[in-house]
């Protein structure tokens, strides 16, 4: 048995491997999945000298504890939170020497949704379709960790640059998500269409990996009748039979039979990963590039 492990004693409500993600399968009905907040995965990444590709956890709302089987680094980004070692306050957004059987919790999210947990070296469980993430909807790479799972660990190398620090983006306080109206938004009423792009909605409790949902009001189709299923891409704004505009994310279907409303820019989508259930949202349209 390997010493280069990580022992799992508290795995959170939901806690799981991500890394970049297997995009370039969709044809085959497989998600992109990945991190949902990329820019917090990197960062944490390049704090203990990982490769960008390197596998790290993600935690949701509140934590995980692991118990390293030897010495390792870690760093702990994304939402806020309050890191210990054996019980001791650590740095959060820094890199920390956990001794070998010590304990380390990465508690409740303060503020935010997702924290991200990287060690020196990465998650190395065996990779699917070349990625290590926990794919939620086809079950696709490793389960989300239960307590007792034993996570294994690569061996850090000097080739990447590590970092003291990162400055990290607060959690948001309000989603402004720039979207670019089609293929279907003539599917729906003209005044639903200016309701979309000029009220706003707040984000659902019921949000996963898979979507983030909304609350506020419905969007009028003009076309009542069933939509073929079409490929659909990360950041589609899928409308349902309830009229909820709902956020296409890492783990979403490659097809879809509701109508697209509009699709979220890129960019943007970082941010939604640490939108809390009741944070404002405004879907501003933008020009095609």
């Amino acid at each position: 048995m390997t010493d280069r492990a990580l022992a799992v004693v508290r795995a959170g409500a939901l806690t799981t491997v991500q890394d970049l993600g297997r995009p370039g399968h969709a044809h085959l009905g497989v998600p992109r999945s990945g991190a949902l907040d990329g820019p917090a995965a990197a960062l944490v990444n390049r704090l203990v000298g990982n490769a960008p590709e390197a596998a790290v956890l993600e935690t949701t709302l509140d934590g995980c504890a692991v118990r390293p089987r030897s010495a390792v680094t870690v760093a702990v980004g994304g939402a806020p939170c309050r890191v210990t070692v054996a019980g001791r306050p650590v740095a959060w957004g820094a890199p920390v020497r956990v001794p070998a059987g010590a304990l380390l919790d990465v508690g409740p999210a303060v503020s935010g949704v997702r924290s991200y947990l990287a060690v020196g070296g990465g998650i190395t469980v065996e990779p699917v379709l070349g990625s290590r993430s926990t794919d939620l909807l086809s079950g696709l790479g490793p389960p989300p960790l239960t307590d007792g799972t034993v996570l294994p660990v690569g061996r850090p190398t000097p080739l990447h640059a590590r970092v003291d620090v990162a400055a990290q983006p607060a959690p948001p306080a309000e989603l402004v998500l720039r979207v670019t109206l089609g293929p279907r938004h003539d599917w729906f009423k003209p005044d639903a269409v200016c309701l979309f792009t000029s009220r706003v909605y707040r984000v659902s409790p019921a949000s996963n990996r898979i979507g983030l949902r909304t609350q506020g009001p419905a969007l009028d189709r003009a076309v009542a009748r069933e939509l073929p299923s079409e490929g659909v891409v990360l950041g589609s704004v899928q409308v349902p039979p309830d009229g909820r505009p709902v956020v296409f994310l890492a783990d979403h279907p490659t097809t879809g039979g509701y109508p697209v409303i509009a699709v979220v820019r890129a960019a943007d989508l970082p941010a939604v990963a640490q939108a809390v259930p009741g944070t404002p949202i405004r879907f501003v349209a933008v020009r095609r590039r």
